[in-house]
C-alpha cells in the first residue's frame, strides 16, 4: 500500500503578534483505511486581521478534518475535497456573520491534498500553494487566486509588478459560495509534496525548496531551513509548511470508478 512520511511547521514570523495560519492532517489507522480513505493534509492562512484570521483558518481546518474522517469509504478524493471545502466555506461565512462587525472580512485561504493508492488530489482557494518535487524539479500544482495573477493571465500586467499581487480574488468565507480548484496527479516513490502559506513562498524560491529537499533530505531539517530562509529575507508574515514524502505507492487501475490492483 502507499506509505508516507511527513513533517509540518508553522512560525509566527518576526513582525506579527499572532499566528493566523492553521495546519491539520488525518492519517489512516489501518491498511484498510489507507485504501478506503487515505491521507489528508491541509493548510489555511487566515485573513481579516486581529484574531478573526485565526478563527477562520482554525474553523476551516477542523471542518475539513472532521468531514474527511467521517467520509463515505471510497469517495473520489477530488470530489470529497471540493465538498468538504464548500462545507468549510459555509462554516467560516456563518461565523463571520454571527460575529457582527467584529467578523467583517473574516476569511481564510486553504490548500489540501488527499493521497490514496498512487494518486494525489489537490484542492485550494486563495494563494496558499501545493508543489510537487520529483527528481529535484519543482512543479506548482496550484495557481494563486489573486487579482494580479488574473491580470497576468489576461496579459494585462506582470503579477510580479502589480500592486494587487497580494490581493485575493477568491477566499474561503468571504461569500456564501466559493469556487474550488481541484486537480488529480499520479505520484511515485520519492516524490515530495509541499504545502505552503504565502509567508513562505513569498520569499522562498523554487530553487530554495529544491535545494532544501534534496535526495533523502530529512523533512524536519528541510522545513526548519525553509522557515529560516523566509524569516531572514522577510519575516513580515506568518510562515507555514507541510512536507510529505511518498515512500511507496500501490498502483491501481480504474474500472467504472472502482480501483483494482495492477500486478
Amino acid at each position: 500500500m502507499m506509505d508516507l512520511e511527513f513533517f509540518q511547521l508553522s512560525d509566527r514570523g518576526l513582525v506579527r503578534e499572532n499566528n493566523e495560519d492553521h495546519l491539520g492532517y488525518v492519517l489512516p489507522e489501518s491498511e484498510a483505511q489507507a485504501r478506503s480513505h487515505g491521507w489528508l493534509f491541509a493548510l489555511a492562512d487566515g485573513v481579516g486581521g486581529q484574531l478573526q484570521g485565526e478563527v477562520a483558518s482554525k474553523s476551516a481546518i477542523e471542518t475539513l478534518i472532521a468531514g474527511f474522517r467521517h467520509a463515505t469509504a471510497g469517495e473520489a478524493p477530488a470530489a470529497l475535497l471540493e465538498r468538504l471545502i464548500q462545507a468549510a466555506n459555509h462554516h467560516v461565512h456563518e461565523a463571520g456573520l454571527e460575529a457582527g462587525a467584529a467578523g467583517a472580512g473574516m476569511a481564510t485561504t486553504i490548500v489540501a491534498c488527499a493521497l490514496r493508492y498512487d494518486r494525489v488530489a489537490v484542492a485550494h482557494v486563495g494563494d496558499s500553494r501545493c508543489y510537487l518535487i520529483r527528481h529535484g524539479h519543482v512543479s506548482p500544482l496550484t495557481r494563486d487566486h489573486t487579482f494580479a495573477r488574473e491580470q497576468a493571465r489576461l496579459g494585462l500586467q506582470s503579477d510580479a509588478d502589480s500592486p494587487t499581487r497580494h490581493m485575493l480574488s477568491r477566499s474561503l468565507g468571504s461569500e456564501l459560495f466559493v469556487s474550488v480548484d481541484t486537480s488529480n496527479h499520479q505520484v511515485f516513490a520519492g516524490d515530495v509534496l509541499v504545502l505552503s502559506s504565502d509567508g513562505l513562498h513569498g520569499s522562498v524560491t523554487s530553487a530554495d525548496i529544491a535545494a532544501a529537499l534534496g535526495q533523502e533530505a530529512d523533512l524536519e531539517a528541510a522545513a526548519r531551513c525553509l522557515v529560516e530562509i523566509a524569516n531572514q529575507r522577510d519575516g513580515s508574515d506568518n510562515i507555514s509548511v507541510q512536507l510529505i514524502r511518498v515512500r511507496s505507492v500501490e498502483q491501481v487501475g480504474m474500472y467504472r470508478g472502482r480501483p483494482y490492483r495492477l500486478r
